[in-house]
């Protein structure tokens, strides 16, 4: 996306100075004309901008404000983290295993009990990746990131479990790091370790989507569930039909993925080109993946007119 140039200088009065000069009007006069709804200034109507008629607007909206505040933060490309949200540190796991256990030994017939203890046995292995995800986030904000021009800037999906993870390394780091928050009936809070001035909220899917690619360098994908899977097979699908420019996609933790997704059964029945299976690379530690991404990009160096026409380091602009 180009970056967005405000005039220098306008004859009009600004939104703000309209705004204030509005309230002081309704402020004074408290008429029931200035009182009545349509009286308010448009863009200051919740009511109205949040019609069905006004979606259009609101995606607009949505896509702008993250842009806006983004450059202004100087934000020139991303590394994306994708994860489960259900992934805990191993201490809160084996505390959780703790419990499990306990409540299986006081019934050993219980099926649902039984079951959930074998579930707790499989996230304490799991939890490791909370590690591996923190040292990756703190790995990747180390380079790149000066005032003025910030690269690698950790983006993750701004919840707990992997995703906190990822911005708790940005933050061991001292560096800034993004959170992408969606809102959801039961979603949680943004995790503590996003730079607050980078802690957005989104109402559409769509268009937090397309903030996780437009400036994305390379995107590491860790256990997940649904949310994972979508936002995985929605960038493999990009990069396969070429609507966005190639990027490292990591899938860390190789066993995991490969007993949740039969890639390779993909080939063997046609859907796919076995060459497809190279837009993927499967990593183990946090220094994997960092050296998988230097590795990726000394191997295709990123062309001057992607980088001139997003002003980042991808070219995954509009």
């Amino acid at each position: 996306m180009p970056r967005i140039r405000p005039p220098s200088r306008t004859h009009f009065p600004t939104a703000a100075e309209d705004k204030r000069s509005h309230d002081e009007v309704v402020e004074r006069d408290h008429s029931p004309q200035t009182l009545s709804s349509s009286y308010r200034l448009a863009f200051t109507d919740e009511d109205f901008l949040t019609r069905r008629e006004l979606r259009p607007v609101r995606l607009q909206l949505e896509l702008l404000k993250t842009e806006l505040l983004l450059q202004e933060e100087a934000i020139m490309s991303t590394i994306v983290v994708f994860g489960s949200a259900r992934v805990p540190e191993p201490e809160e796991a084996r505390r959780r295993l703790t419990l499990a256990e306990h409540a299986a030994a006081a019934a050993p017939d219980d099926a649902k009990a039984n079951a959930a203890l074998a579930r707790a046995r499989r996230v304490v292995e799991t939890s490791r990746y909370y590690d591996i995800a923190r040292d990756f986030g703190r790995i990747a904000s180390e380079h790149g990131q000066t005032p003025g021009s910030r690269r690698y800037v950790v983006v993750t999906g701004g919840g707990p479990g992997i995703m906190e993870a990822a911005n708790r390394g940005a933050a061991d780091a001292k560096a800034q790091s993004i959170g992408l928050s969606i809102v959801l009936p039961h979603e949680q809070a943004p995790n503590r370790y996003i730079t607050p001035k980078l802690s957005f909220n989104f109402h559409y899917f769509a268009v937090r989507k397309m903030h996780f690619l437009i400036r994305a360098e390379a995107l590491a994908c860790f256990p997940g569930g649904f949310g994972t899977m979508d936002e995985l097979f929605e960038a493999l699908t990009l990069i396969q039909t070429r609507k966005i420019a190639p990027m490292p996609v990591l899938l860390f933790g190789e066993s995991w993925w490969r007993r949740i997704i039969n890639f390779d059964a993909l080939v063997e029945e046609g859907t796919i080109s076995p060459e497809d299976l190279d837009i993927i690379k499967f990593v183990e530690t946090a220094e994997d993946g960092w050296n998988a991404i230097l590795d990726f990009y000394r191997d295709h160096p990123i062309p001057n007119q992607w980088a001139e026409m997003n002003g980042n380091g991808n070219g995954n602009g509009e």
